[in-house]
């Protein structure tokens, strides 16, 4: 992990570089990445190259190019019959799933739909009536029909993501929800992930991963499944690039990048505490983790715990190459300067480690989600709290905003002017089409008047 002193000239420039390296800028990936690329393309092109490759492949041929690349990508052949979960494989998965686990679900089911149900607006209706004459208004919000939900499984199985994504468009009144899943052993053939499909109503789910499952989502795939409205859920550097492709025919929510999280911490943090919310992000791999302190002594005492607590983990290799490669502590002025940086990156977590952290809260702008106190870490997000864990990454929180319920809602304005009303307003009206010189629009308020 590097040191910035943020009383160095180039601290601002050391921090924008580190928020660079986390924008999925499309054209890095890793040696064995290319080498795959050669052999299924037969030439070295970029990611982007790769995902329109895959996208237009899918739109126009079909199935056929969806199972190819299944079989080329993921090394898996498999059929129209078994790239589709049956309902029998699903409750089969919930049957033999621990009963402790399904219980754990529920739970974390029963806290997101309490806090996505808080958020759904009311539709919303204005009324101009006088006696004479009238205008309604209103403001009306409906959810969407169909909505495709991506569910990593290369590393690690991720039934919370499933949570996430699903339970808040349910909650928004979605009626379908389609799941892809790569066809792994941590994606489309893991028990615990198929039980929580199953548990959660979802009887649509297929075993694709990659840009060929967002391709397949947003053009739809004769005799296999029909396109979505919406694309939502994390993935890899492909996945993210095929959103951004994809997006204009279906809506997504985020070109995502590698996770990330900022602690602001004062001298009441625990340097163990501290060590741990930085490792937690970082095992992602990649995964990124910069603590800033206007404490000094923070930086040692930290230093030591990481090296200790990375020791001990199972993955601790891996959140070793991303804190060298992603990490950072930062040693500011003060508290203000400390939110001043922390507004550059733009966090998609931010874990205020203070004695005052609502305080320190009323001076940040830009972050995803925030943690307040020392007790709050982030995994409490990431798992069971309510708020959905998929956030904007890469800087982009400075303007958008983690997914909720509200996202899988279109709303529409509603408007009905009785003809007293038309009247009343007509010159307004056709004195701004005038400076515009839409003369059809005043025509069109002429002979409804006229015929009075």
């Amino acid at each position: 992990m590097i040191t910035i002193d943020c009383r160095r000239d180039d601290a601002e420039i050391l921090l924008a570089q580190l928020r660079e390296k986390l924008s999925p800028c499309g054209d890095i990936v890793s040696e064995a990445g290319r080498g795959k690329t050669i052999e299924v393309f037969g030439e070295p092109l970029t990611p982007g190259q790769v995902v329109a490759k895959i996208c237009a492949d899918v739109q126009s041929i079909g199935l056929d190019a969806l199972l190819k690349y299944t079989e080329q990508l993921d090394g898996k052949s498999l059929t129209i019959e078994s790239i589709r979960v049956d309902a029998k494989e699903l409750a089969q998965a919930h049957a033999a799933a621990d009963e402790d686990y399904l219980a754990t679900v529920r739970r974390i089911r029963e806290n997101i739909i309490e806090f996505q149900s808080a958020l759904l607006p009311e539709d919303v209706q204005v009324v101009r009536d006088d006696g004479k004459r009238r205008v309604d208004l209103r403001q009306r919000y409906l959810p969407l029909r169909r909505v495709g939900v991506c569910v990593p499984g290369g590393a690690a199985a991720y039934p919370s993501t499933l949570l996430m994504t699903a339970v808040p468009a349910q909650t928004a009144g979605v009626q379908e929800i389609v799941v892809v899943v790569p066809p792994t052993d941590f994606g489309g053939y893991n028990n615990d992930l198929l039980a929580t499909c199953h548990e959660l109503g979802i009887n649509e789910v297929y075993r694709v991963g990659g840009a060929q499952a967002v391709a397949a989502l947003a053009y739809g795939v004769d005799g296999l499944l029909e396109p979505v409205d919406k694309i939502v859920g994390p993935g890899n550097l492909f996945v993210a690039l095929a959103k951004r492709h994809v997006f204009g025919e279906v809506d997504i929510d985020s070109i995502a990048g590698p996770s990330e999280v900022v602690v602001l911490a004062d001298e009441t943090a625990h340097p163990d505490f501290v060590a741990s919310d930085l490792i937690s992000q970082a095992e992602h791999s990649p995964g990124s983790a910069v603590l800033i302190t206007w404490h000094e002594s923070l930086i040692n005492a930290v230093k030591q715990e990481v090296e200790k607590q990375l020791a001990e983990l199972p993955r601790g290799d891996l959140a070793r190459a991303s804190l060298e490669e992603y990490g950072a502590l930062v040693i500011s002025s003060d508290a203000d300067e400390a939110a001043r940086y922390t507004d550059l990156l733009a966090p998609e977590h931010l874990h205020i480690s203070t004695k005052d952290p609502e305080s320190m809260l009323a001076k940040v702008q830009n972050a995803g989600a925030i943690f307040l106190g020392h007790y709050t870490p982030v995994a409490t997000g990431d798992y069971i709290a309510g708020p959905s864990h998929v956030l904007p990454t890469g800087g982009t929180a400075r303007f958008a905003n983690g997914l909720c319920a509200i996202d899988f809602l279109k709303r529409s304005s509603v408007i009905a002017y009785d003809q007293a009303a038309l009247q009343h307003d007509a010159d307004d009206l056709r004195r701004l089409a005038g400076k515009e010189g839409l003369t059809a629009h005043s025509a069109s308020v002429d002979i409804r008047l006229k015929s009075n």
